[in-house]
C-alpha cells in the first residue's frame, strides 16, 4: 500500500507560514515517509468505503486540535465565514484563540482511495491519498464537522465527496461539536 499527501491536504497540514495548530517538527516529505514506513497502530473505517483512518502514535509536538468548551474558555471562541479553497463557498466556522491545548497522543491520517480522488478531480499514483489529519488524545476518530457532512452531501462540485447525509452520524457530530471547538495559534 502506498500513500501520498494530496494537493488539498498539503497546504492545510503544512502551510507556507507555519501555524501552531498544524503538524509540527516534521516536513511534508517526512510525514509521507512515516505513513509509508511505519505501520499504523489501527486502521479504522471512515465515513464511506473509500475512506480509511490510519492511527499513528504522535511522533511530533503537534497539539490536540479539538478542545472542550468550558465556562473558563468560552470567551476565547471566535467565528467567521471561511472557505477551504478558492473554489468553495464560505461556511460559518468557529475556533478558539489564545488557548494552549495539550500535545496530541495520536495523529490519525484521513485517507481516500485513488479511485475516489480521481472522481473528485485529483489524480495520484499511490493507492491512497491523505486528505486530512486529526490530532487527538484518544486513538479514535473525531466526528466530522456537521458542515463538512453537508458539503459532502452536496457533491464534488461544491467541494464534497458526494456521500449522502447520514442523519444519525450528523446528530452525533452535532453533539460533539456543540461542546468542542478547534483552536488557532
Amino acid at each position: 500500500m502506498s500513500i501520498v499527501l494530496t494537493d488539498f491536504a498539503r497546504p492545510r497540514l503544512f502551510p507556507r507560514e507555519p501555524r501552531r495548530n498544524t503538524i509540527q517538527d516534521c516536513t511534508p516529505d517526512q510525514f509521507e515517509r512515516h505513513l509509508n514506513d511505519v505501520p499504523p497502530l489501527r486502521v479504522l473505517d471512515g465515513y464511506a468505503p473509500f475512506c480509511k483512518l490510519h492511527v499513528h502514535r504522535n511522533w511530533t509536538s503537534t497539539r490536540c486540535l479539538a478542545v472542550p468548551i468550558t465556562d473558563a474558555n468560552r470567551h476565547l471562541l471566535r467565528s467567521d465565514y471561511e472557505a477551504r479553497t478558492q473554489d468553495e463557498l464560505p461556511v460559518l466556522v468557529r475556533w478558539f484563540e489564545g488557548l494552549e491545548p495539550p500535545v496530541a497522543d495520536y495523529l490519525i491520517a484521513i485517507l481516500y482511495s485513488r479511485e475516489q480522488l480521481a472522481k473528485e478531480g485529483t489524480n495520484i499514483e499511490a493507492d491512497w491519498g491523505v486528505v486530512g489529519c486529526m490530532y487527538t488524545a484518544e486513538p479514535v476518530e473525531t466526528p466530522m464537522a456537521p458542515v463538512t457532512m453537508m458539503r459532502n452531501a452536496l457533491g464534488v462540485d461544491e467541494g464534497g465527496s458526494g456521500v449522502p447525509l447520514d442523519r444519525e452520524a450528523y446528530r452525533r457530530s452535532v453533539e460533539f461539536w456543540r461542546t468542542h471547538a478547534n483552536w488557532r495559534g
